[in-house]
């Protein structure tokens, strides 16, 4: 996280969108196809990433900067 971006919100691998944008998407019903067609520089371990961040978050465990996705 930067707090010079978004606030300090975590981010995508240093781009300009936030994790919580994409997991809004997903809530919203958004399919994994549908938000990488409409930001192309994401990857799907990103959207990966971001369902294991929200799902660190929630348990309690300790977030770091980057959260690996081999753990899926």
């Amino acid at each position: 996280m930067r707090a010079d971006v978004f606030g300090g919100k975590p981010i995508i691998r240093n781009m300009r969108i936030a994790v919580e944008h994409v997991l809004a998407m997903l809530a919203a019903g958004d399919s994994e196809e549908t938000i990488l067609r409409e930001y192309p520089l994401l990857e799907p371990e990103d959207i990966r990433a971001c369902l294991l961040y929200a799902h660190r978050s929630i348990t309690g465990e300790d977030v770091h900067d980057r959260v690996p996705v081999s753990g899926l």
